[in-house]
């Protein structure tokens, strides 16, 4: 499995939530989401999980977690989020061939162990699976293999990022199912959202 994570770096990380909450608190909450879909990718327990780091590896906190957790790390490469992914899935399938890949952000905090194993099983029988985002995009790819066309010629961080990969997995022919939709928590409205999920949650 593939963590796509950036450094919790102020001004660098949630930088939507930070006109409403500032910049320190928006890398404190990159920090936490970070955690929690490390948590959910190890408890699914579906063999290795790597976490591609942004910038570079380099930063306190992904330096912390390799020493913690023994995390296999890797550099994001240059480019685009696109070109990123694709450099991801590029290195999975070339390390574990015939090893189903499932492609994950740190932006949707409701994304649990369940969703992982469903989307897993999916993929004996699909090309691709999706969890769609609510915003227009997605907060999983999984691929039962390599398909670099997928990340190409995508507008990412738009509404059409969802449309555009069915385009690309319709135009080659490849079989697909989508699961139930999730949403990602990337504005001010996304936050209080969460936060009321979670005080709905405990018991009073």
């Amino acid at each position: 499995m593939a963590v796509m994570a950036k450094a919790p770096v102020a001004g660098l990380a949630k930088t939507r939530l930070i006109p409403a909450i500032g910049a320190a608190a928006a890398a404190r909450l990159q920090r936490r989401f970070t955690l929690e879909a490390l948590a959910a990718a190890r408890a699914a327990a579906m063999g290795p999980v790597r976490l591609w780091c942004a910038p570079d590896a380099g930063h306190r906190f992904f330096r912390a977690l390799r020493a913690r957790c023994g995390l296999e790390m890797a550099p994001q490469s240059n480019g685009g989020l696109g070109a990123r992914m694709a450099a991801a899935s590029a290195a999975h399938f070339h390390a574990n061939p015939g090893l189903p890949l499932l492609i994950i952000g740190t932006d949707c905090p409701l994304l649990a162990p369940g969703h992982l194993h469903v989307a897993a099983r999916a993929l004996a029988t699909h090309d691709a699976v999706l969890i769609p985002a609510e915003d227009g995009g997605y907060v999983l790819l999984g691929l039962a293999r390599h398909l670099p066309g997928v990340f190409e010629g995508i507008d990412w961080s738009t509404p059409q990022v969802l449309d555009q990969t069915r385009e690309r997995l319709r135009a080659v022919g490849l079989r697909w199912c989508e699961l139930a939709p999730l949403w990602d928590v990337d504005e001010p409205a996304d936050l209080r959202r969460l936060q009321s999920l979670n005080a709905r949650s405990i018991p009073p």
